[in-house]
């Protein structure tokens, strides 16, 4: 298990290589870095058990963590774990003073450790604090095979560019066989610092930074050379906040084809962690082997994200809620139908490092809602859609609310604007033609039958399922109502809408819908759309 030469000479950030198509390997490994899944359990026993999981899983190591063990005999579980672990094994004993759980006597932990290397431990990790002496302890006695991986764990912060060079020259200078830093990102901005950080090391390095918004310092270590990454066994039960689970970072993100040349895509949004795209594009890239990832973005400011991450490598985004509007006034182009609109859910790169907007959102969901109105249409062939003349209500003027408006006006519907704030609706309407009411009004409005209702708002989004934005009561004058939200699929609006007759359209339709142009925009091939339906369930029962 000696992975000492690991270090690829993987791309600056600012490289400006471009995506290629592999239509050679079916398989291929584009990186050496390592999947470890940390082992938590209450004894020896359970231990093997989960290596063995581990092993099945496709991990290359387990880490073993003893401060996690409740029954701990030295004598004959260290013993035991090196002996009979599948993987290749890296011991662990963290104290409480370091973020794990041993609250005992130091000089019986670092015994321990140096008990676990004499047994044949391929890794064990020490504390920065106590490195020096821990490495001076074992010289002339440690095991040709075992690595001293020597770490430092910040749970506040991710530190300046230059604070961090300085950290990794500490911990150098400690005597270590492989540095690990693991920071905590308070802005998703904060984990470029650690790539930047791994790309310049001359040494093997684990840089890693916890929490939702370091997501992507776990996936992305692969392309710019991270020595490992850790991952779970089981979703909740982390050695440190925001772990992927190894099926997810192998299955989801496809880990393995991440390598320097890989394409950087990604999901803008806040909250963004419920998203599908990752799962609908990430399978349609590996379908036709394109060499691309793409990830979950947590963001709080989308210009400093997008101004941070300057490589053509992040050549495209999606942007959900509450993104849209604020990427439209970004981009340095915008296509004329987003800048109508008001709002960019799909930003591609450029060569030049210009970005380019537009809207997919509008033509995924009225083409869903004009299919699903097809068979009941009775109106003059000359109007040419059966929302023609239509009284088209929008619950919400954000970015999707406005791409509905937009999209409803322009098939020749009568559009009325719907939000909590009467002057946003009011200002919404303004533009595209319509006119607007505040949602507390909802419920009693009901000029005509046969409206069409569409949420583009979040209610009823988990974990809020049980929340709507009307009254059930107020449906029975809809014949069709749409929404927007697709976590879950069968939102409580639409549950409560096919309970009133009314004809229903599902957020996973406009979310396929506007994923076929973006596709288009990302790779430059056709989308495969039966391939995004199959992906997503559609054609089965929801």
């Amino acid at each position: 298990m000696d992975n000492k030469e690991t270090k690829r000479n993987a791309p600056l950030l600012d490289s400006s290589t471009t995506a290629l198509l592999d239509l050679e390997n079916k398989e291929i490994k584009r990186n050496s870095s390592l999947v470890c899944v940390p082992i938590m359990a209450d004894s020896a026993d359970l231990m093997i058990a989960d290596a063995r999981k581990a092993k099945t899983s496709g991990a290359d190591l387990v880490e073993i963590r003893l401060d996690s063990l409740k029954i701990f005999n030295q004598q004959t579980d260290l013993g035991t774990l090196v002996k009979e672990c599948p993987l290749p094994t890296l011991f662990t004993y963290r104290p409480k003073w370091e973020g794990g759980q041993y609250d005992g006597d130091e000089n019986e932990r670092l015994e321990v450790l140096r008990l676990v290397m004499e047994l044949g431990a391929d890794y064990v990790d020490v504390e920065l604090q106590v490195a020096r002496e821990f490495i001076d302890s074992i010289r002339g006695k440690k095991p040709e095979k075992c690595k001293v991986i020597v770490s430092s764990h910040n749970y506040e912060e991710t530190p300046s560019l230059d604070d961090l060079g300085k950290l990794v020259a500490r911990i150098q200078e400690s005597g270590a066989d492989i540095v690990k830093i693991a920071t905590t990102a308070r802005d998703i901005t904060d984990v470029s610092r650690i790539f930047h950080i791994i790309v310049h090391s001359q040494v093997p390095l684990i840089g890693l930074v916890m929490g939702e918004r370091g997501l992507i310092s776990r996936i992305l270590c692969a392309k710019f050379g991270g020595y490992l990454t850790f991952a779970t066994l089981e979703a909740g039960i982390v050695s440190a906040p925001g772990q992927p689970t190894i099926q997810d970072l192998l299955t989801l993100y496809n880990f393995r084809q991440i390598g320097p040349d890989t394409k950087v895509y990604g999901i803008i949004g806040k909250p963004v962690g419920h998203s599908k795209s990752p799962m609908l594009f990430n399978e349609a890239f590996k379908s036709i082997r394109f060499n691309g990832v793409y990830v979950h973005y947590l963001v709080d400011d989308i210009v400093n994200f997008l101004q941070t991450y300057s490589s053509l490598d992040f050549a495209g985004f999606s942007c959900t809620i509450p993104h849209k509007e604020a990427a439209a006034k970004f981009c340095d182009e915008v296509d004329p139908v987003a800048k109508s609109i008001g709002a960019v859910n799909c930003i591609v790169r450029r060569h030049d490092g210009k970005f380019c907007g537009y809207n997919t959102d509008y033509v995924g969901a009225i083409s869903a809602i004009e299919e699903k109105l097809q068979g009941d249409y009775t109106g003059s062939p000359l109007s040419g859609s059966p929302l023609f003349g239509r009284l088209f209500v929008v619950i919400g003027a954000g970015g999707a609310g406005k791409a509905l408006a937009y999209g409803a006006k322009e098939k020749g519907a009568k559009v009325m604007i719907a939000n909590r704030t009467y002057e946003r609706a009011k200002e919404l309407a303004d533009t595209i033609g319509g006119d607007a009411i505040t949602l507390a009004d909802l419920n009693n409005f009901h000029p005509e039958d046969n409206m069409i209702l569409a949420n583009t708002t979040s209610i009823g989004m988990q974990p809020k399922v049980e929340e709507t934005p009307i009254a059930k009561d107020a449906l029975r004058y809809y014949s069709l109502v749409f929404d927007a939200v697709y976590t879950p699929v069968m939102t409580r609006l639409l549950k409560d809408a096919e309970a009133s007759g009314a004809k229903i359209v599902t957020g996973l339709e406009m979310f396929v819908g506007q994923a076929y142009e973006q596709y288009e925009r990302f790779t430059g091939m056709p989308a495969p759309k039966e391939l995004f339906r199959k992906i997503m369930g559609i054609d089965s029962k929801l």
